[in-house]
């Protein structure tokens, strides 16, 4: 359920499910990743934190490796899950097209995370992957024999 996560608390849930992200959340707040996620600024710059602290150092190169660390992906898409359909659409967006639409940018990330995601984030890349007429060996390419 998302409505239990309020803003705020997103960027403590994503450091504790993906503690992976400390170096980048330090780095981009220049203090602490443990201070940096209680910032008020932090449900600000969501956008930035899931793309530039998640999406692009953790997850992305993770779902491209030759030997992906498994249990890494099903945090990453677990966190992913929690706030995915938040009610908030500043979190709903965020996660959109800073995590989701991420994967789009290279041959693969959608087939190498699907095993991964939980059902709501797999409706929701679906529904992402039809918006932009993208088809995926496998995952949603049975609509384009039609």
């Amino acid at each position: 359920m998302t409505a239990d996560v309020p803003c705020a608390a997103i960027p403590p849930l994503l450091l504790r499910t993906v503690p992976e992200t400390a170096g980048p959340l330090a780095e981009l707040f220049r203090i602490p990743a443990d201070g940096a996620v209680l910032s008020e600024d932090a449900c600000i710059d969501l956008y930035e934190i899931l793309l530039d602290c998640f999406a692009r150092p953790v997850l992305v190169p993770q779902l491209a490796s030759a030997a992906p660390d498994a249990g890494l992906l099903d945090r990453c898409w677990g966190f992913v899950e929690r706030v995915v359909d938040h009610p908030s659409e500043h979190v709903s967006g965020a996660v959109y097209f800073q995590v989701l639409e991420q994967l789009l940018d290279a041959e693969g990330l959608v087939a190498a995370a699907w095993p991964h995601m939980r059902p709501r984030t797999r409706a929701r890349t679906l529904r992402m992957l039809d918006f932009y007429g993208v088809r995926v060996h496998g995952i949603n390419d049975r609509w384009a024999r039609r």
